[in-house]
């Protein structure tokens, strides 16, 4: 069941989490299949990830979520890796590990299992049993703890989307846009936001994702690119006044 909250947003429900997971694995999938040579060597927004990294770390995070064993495998060479980077989260050594294992892989490869992972992902991720959905997570300020079903249906399909915001961002070229798929995700950001820093806001989110949003009475006034205020919140850009507040994708 959907529910409306107080900014007016209808939240993504578990059915509509699952449609745009899929949509979201078919689009990166687009993306990577029509990368150049000098594309996939472009640096992005991330320090140290080019478009090739990103890819890798996103296939990576795919094949985990398509195989518990591949998941477990993950945590347990993965966290000892934060020892050696420059880690600010736990996840960062899953990362790394997700792009040192798959370094050696052809462009063509890469393509190739990108290509084929997303719906075995996807029906790894929402045939997870509902106690293992449960299990809390920490996944730092300003969200602390989450249920695991958290990433399971909001947070993966976020990260995908968010790299695919990068690599567009990196290479330059325009990234198709609408309503349906990324409008809800920004929509469903937005109202997620708003509850974690409660400040009064309206928000004016321009291209084929925005909308208006209005959060209490009174508060700031805001007119941003829907696709920069992402980015703003994902640490990818500065953000000012009531911008300031991160959300980490």
């Amino acid at each position: 069941m959907m529910s409306t909250t107080g900014t007016g947003i209808t939240r993504i429900d578990r059915e509509e989490a699952r449609t745009l997971a899929t949509v979201e694995f078919e689009r990166f999938a687009a993306l990577v299949a029509s990368l150049s040579p000098d594309e996939w060597e472009t640096d992005t927004d991330c320090v140290g990830w080019d478009v090739r990294k990103m890819v890798l770390h996103v296939l990576g995070s795919a094949e985990s979520q398509a195989s518990p064993l591949v998941f477990l495998h993950q945590l347990r060479r993965g966290l000892p890796l934060n020892k050696q980077i420059d880690s600010h989260h736990w996840v960062d050594g899953l990362n790394e590990l997700q792009i040192r294992e798959r370094t050696g892989l052809t462009e063509s490869d890469v393509v190739t299992r990108v290509e084929a992972i997303g719906t075995k992902a996807v029906t790894g991720r929402f045939g997870t049993p509902p106690p293992l959905r449960r299990l809390p997570i920490p996944m730092g300020e300003p969200l602390g703890w989450k249920p695991l079903n958290y990433l399971l249906e909001v947070g993966f399909t976020r990260d995908t989307w968010a790299h695919r915001i990068d690599i567009h961002s990196a290479i330059g070229r325009p990234m198709t846009v609408d309503q349906p798929h990324d409008g809800r995700l920004v929509a469903d950001i937005v109202d997620e936001w708003a509850q974690l820093h409660g400040e009064p806001f309206t928000l004016h989110l321009t291209g084929p994702a925005g909308g208006t949003f209005t959060n209490g009475n009174g508060g700031e006034v805001v007119e941003i690119d829907a696709l920069d205020f992402i980015r703003t919140l994902s640490g990818r850009l500065v953000g000012e006044g009531v911008l300031r507040h991160p959300l980490p994708l």
